[in-house]
């Protein structure tokens, strides 16, 4: 659709540029801009247009546009209103929604804008009202209905208005009093609340009283007898009658009409599919409570137009429902409008042009205005990080029929893609220690097993009366925060257990589990030390990808292999699985390109294969659903703009983000609704109700309420006070409006730094947990490490087990200090590196040296320790840097020693903030880089007594000084 300078009202000039609210309302026919502290107050006799951006995650700028006719409004007014959100469609290239919001009958969306509620008020502008003056305050009387959005409506001020079925509230000189209905709900209630608080705060400057009258109490209380005082004492409420409304709107048939000059007519057909609708013409899909106007692509701004009229003069017709109308434009349909359809394809085959949007740009472009954002905001880059504490504890079982199986902290690392298994991972969490429960299930694994796992997982969350989180995760679908738990782990063909076992026998398969001395091919994947991954796949050459590297062994024979995409990260993680997978083997490695004819042998012939990497579910723009199951069926209700306060104790809710779906229970959800989470999680992915292809292996979690981990509370402004409170919805609420909450100042969210598995290298004796304090007597491992690292650590320590395929290395020195290094003894110094290691196992005591987890990682490498073992070699040096833990401080009385052997550096090149950071430091473990004598400038205080302070308290220090 072609746009000129006639179709743009000057008053829409660089609108929707950035993620915000605009509104402007209609005067004299034009459209004026209304300042940002008027958004939310609206007046009957007026029009309004309202244009919501929103940045999406993946860059894009989403736009909806509403516009509102007040109830006394005109229809000149409600009409230019109309006409001008198809105008601002135009100048925001012909992408919007938009929305028609009739006062009292506005859509939930719409009302999520303005939360809790609006309130419109008497007068108008163009109407030729005039705006209700500040007057003494009167007495009114408000209903409020809504479980999760509150619609508002004053009603007149007598006994008649009031019944069982609604909350109302009552707004006197010096009081409000909510009046609960007998037939209301506590969700109502609570929400109801938040309408109280509003009034409170916009029409009594937040000074009056509060009270909540029950209905049925009679004059319990002097609160309720005062109530009562104001319809001239109590009196029964009589019954009423439900309306016939609703019976009106779902007896009404859905009809899809044509729109043409400005005339609709119905299209007859069997039934509603996408091929109705042609590119060029206008349609209206009339269901009643909604009517849709669907326009098409390559439709005129005229036809457009034409298009809304016929809609508005069908909506007004006095035998038809109050509607909602939405038009919408070819390619940016609703789920709600393409749910109408019978079929509806995935993608549709329209030419999405730039055209319109590109000359609106460069038109306001030569008016001066500034244009950036128009086209498409800057994608938000985010760092995957797991948001999970990495230095708990972890149990893991495997499941074999009706039993499950502790494994050694060896084996706990080796996962069969035949079986099923059950982790339990424990970890600090706000105040007490918090439990993640969940299954893993292979791609072969059996069903029996599959459902077996759930039970026994279910039965230990029951142990921990509900408070722990739950998982459900599948091969191949895992989540980051599995691999920050895992950290390092390889997946196996075949399976250990007798389902699988039983499985083979049955169907006469022959066992194709992994053998060490047989056959096999791992991708190698990951993104560091801490994030690693072996996968065994199919040993043919089109299950190779130049993206990976790979580990070929047959027998003795051991090839390595690097995809021409592969990065140096990508190679360094191949060797050290190679260490892990086969320690002790000579390998050959090949570049991809020029491998040797006994590589492609063990292949079965070279073939074609991948170039690109292995896609994951992005994660997408969250939403928020409130769910009902009843006899098995699932139904959903989205709300919008969500927050915390929209999680009632009551009910269930499900958090989507495509990638991952959290279903979070209330601590007042019966326990036979309570046992169904994960049921409902399983029906939603079923029911697709987003249209997005949703695969049934996507993770899902179950959140208890008061246990939710960071990795869920960081799609809220999460105030822990909120969770701490007691009793219902509508009694936690009645707690805040009376009282307030008391924020938690002093005890921030722990925070995991941002790193390799998000680990500090400072443990706190009270708050921190080391891996190493594991439930198994067995388990000895480095803090925070996997099984699988400890394994390959054992072997860096030990030269006779080191892999000689290894290429020589480039060590770093992390310990660069003046004067030149001498030769030294190398046997002293590889003992000294030994013992340095082996006091990784304990937290280091206040006073001892703290090695920044960087410079750990590498004293562990291979490349150190074949170093260490070379007297020959010029990187021999970084040893010599190296007095191990015995180093002797020379620290004056009451003041902690500085990091023995590390290069101090100024604090304005420490800082996060830096225009010149330092680059090759451990990024958790800033501080550490300060002489003291700045530390105790910067800080207040000496190291020793720094690290006295509990973990939480010098995060806090360090994230004031921009450290953290």
């Amino acid at each position: 659709m072609a746009v000129s300078m006639r179709d743009l009202d000057p008053a829409f000039q660089g609108a929707g540029q950035k993620a915000g609210i605009e509104i402007w309302r209609i005067e004299n026919f034009q459209p004026v801009p209304i300042p940002k502290s008027s958004h939310g107050k609206f007046f009957t006799g007026d029009s309004y247009v309202i244009l919501v951006t929103t940045a999406l995650k993946n860059g894009a700028l989403r736009h909806d546009i509403h516009y509102w006719l007040g109830k006394a409004t005109s229809q000149d007014e409600a009409g230019t209103a109309a006409i001008k959100t198809v105008e601002l469609d135009a100048a925001l290239g012909g992408r919007a929604v938009q929305y028609r919001e009739v006062q009292g009958h506005e859509t939930e969306r719409f009302l999520s804008y303005f939360k809790p509620c609006i309130i419109p008020q008497e007068g108008g502008v163009a109407s030729g009202f005039k705006h209700a003056e500040v007057e003494e305050h009167k007495i009114r009387l408000f209903v409020c209905q809504g479980k999760h959005i509150v619609r508002v409506k004053e009603v007149p001020f007598a006994r008649s208005s009031l019944s069982h079925d609604d909350i109302f509230v009552l707004d006197t000189k010096s009081k409000i009093f909510q009046f609960n209905g007998s037939n209301s709900s506590i969700q109502e209630r609570a929400k109801a609340l938040e309408v109280v608080q509003y009034i409170k705060d916009t029409y009594h400057d937040g000074k009056c009283d509060i009270a909540a009258i029950e209905d049925g109490r009679l004059m319990a209380d002097a609160e309720t007898g005062e109530f009562w005082s104001f319809f001239g004492g109590f009196a029964p409420l009589p019954r009423k009658a439900a309306g016939e409304d609703n019976k009106a709107i779902g007896s009404y048939a859905t009809k899809l009409l044509c729109v043409e000059k400005g005339k609709a007519e119905p299209v007859e057909a069997e039934a509603l599919t996408r091929e109705l609708l042609n590119t060029s013409k206008c349609y209206l899909l009339d269901s009643g409570s909604e009517m849709f106007v669907w326009m098409g692509r390559t439709t005129s701004l005229d036809d457009r137009k034409s298009a809304s009229a016929a809609a508005e003069e069908l909506a007004s017709t006095p035998d038809h429902p109050q509607s909602h109308i939405i038009r919408l434009i070819e390619g940016f349909e609703t789920v709600v409008f393409r749910s109408k359809f019978a079929s509806w394809p995935q993608a549709t085959d329209v030419a999405v042009s730039e055209d319109g949007r590109s000359k609106v740009a460069a038109l306001l472009k030569r008016q001066g205005v500034n244009v950036k954002g128009l086209m498409k905001a800057a994608p938000v880059k985010e760092e995957i990080q797991p948001y999970i504490d990495c230095t708990g504890n972890l149990q893991v079982w495997r499941v074999n029929g009706q039993e499950k199986i502790l494994l050694s902290s060896s084996d706990q690392s080796r996962l069969y893609s035949g079986d099923c298994y059950i982790f339990q991972y424990s970890y600090s969490g706000e105040d007490k220690e918090e439990y993640l429960i969940g299954t893993w299930f292979g791609k072969k694994s059996m069903e029996e097993e599959r459902n077996s796992a759930i039970l026994q997982a279910n039965k230990m969350i029951e142990s921990l009366k509900f408070l722990a989180s739950q998982a459900r995760i599948y091969e191949g679908k895992e989540p980051i925060q599995f691999f920050a738990i895992f950290q390092s782990f390889i997946i196996l063909k075949g399976g250990l257990g007798d389902g699988y076992k039983s499985y083979l026998a049955e169907k006469e398969i022959p066992d194709d589990t992994y053998k060490e001395d047989g056959t096999a091919l791992f991708r190698i994947q990951g993104t560091g030390p801490d994030n690693m991954q072996a996968i065994q796949v199919e040993a043919v050459s089109s299950s190779l990808n130049s993206s990976y590297g790979y580990i070929l062994h047959s027998g003795p024979t051991v090839f390595t292999w690097y995809g021409n995409l592969t990065t140096s990260e990508d190679q360094e993680l191949l060797l050290r699985q190679l260490d892990f997978i086969k320690p002790n083997a000579q390998c050959k490695t090949h570049k991809e390109g020029a491998e040797s004819d006994q590589f492609w042998e063990l292949l079965g012939g070279k073939s074609e294969y991948r170039s690109q990497k292995i896609a994951r579910n992005a994660e997408s723009d969250p939403h928020l659903f409130s769910c009902t199951l009843s006899k098995g069926d699932l139904k959903v209700m989205e709300i919008y703009n969500f927050t915390q306060d929209d999680l009632m104790t009551e009910d269930i809710f499900i958090l989507y983000c495509h990638s991952e779906v959290y279903i979070w229970v209330g601590q007042q959800v019966d326990s036979k609704m309570r046992a169904h989470a994960l049921t409902i999680g399983e029906k939603f992915l079923e029911h697709d109700f987003l249209l997005e292809k949703l695969s049934p292996d996507t993770p899902i979690y179950v959140i208890a309420e008061g246990s939710e981990p960071p990795f869920f509370t960081r799609f809220f402004t999460w105030d822990p006070a909120k969770s701490a409170l007691h009793g219902n919805s509508f009694q936690r609420k009645l707690t805040m409006v009376k009282h307030g909450v008391t924020q938690i100042v002093d005890k921030p969210k722990r925070r995991t730094p941002v790193s390799y598995g998000g680990r500090s290298s400072v443990p706190d004796k009270s708050s921190q947990r080391s891996r190493s304090m594991s439930f198994s007597p067995e388990r000895v491992r480095v803090r925070g490490r996997s099984p699988a690292f400890n394994a390959l650590a054992a072997n860096f320590e030990n030269p006779s087990t080191r892999n000689q395929s290894t290429p020589p290395p480039l060590v770093r020195k992390p310990y660069p200090k003046s004067g030149t290094p001498d030769s030294g003894n190398v046997a002293a110094k590889s003992s000294a590196i030994s013992t340095l290691g082996a006091t990784f196992e304990k937290s280091p005591p206040v006073r001892q040296v703290i090695i920044p987890r960087s410079i750990k990682a590498s004293l562990k490498s291979p490349e150190v320790t074949k170093t260490a073992l070379n007297s020959n070699s010029k990187e021999n040096s970084m040893s010599n840097r190296i007095d191990a833990p015995s180093i002797q401080e020379d620290v004056k009385e009451g003041e902690a020693e500085d990091e023995a052997g590390l290069t101090l550096y100024p604090y304005e090149r420490l800082k996060t903030t830096s225009t010149d950071p330092v680059t090759d430091i451990d990024v958790t473990k800033r501080e550490t880089y300060l002489s003291s004598t700045e530390f105790k400038e910067k800080f207040g205080m000496t190291k020793e007594a720094f690290y006295k302070l509990p973990k939480w308290r010098q995060n806090k220090l360090k994230m004031a000084l921009l450290l953290f």
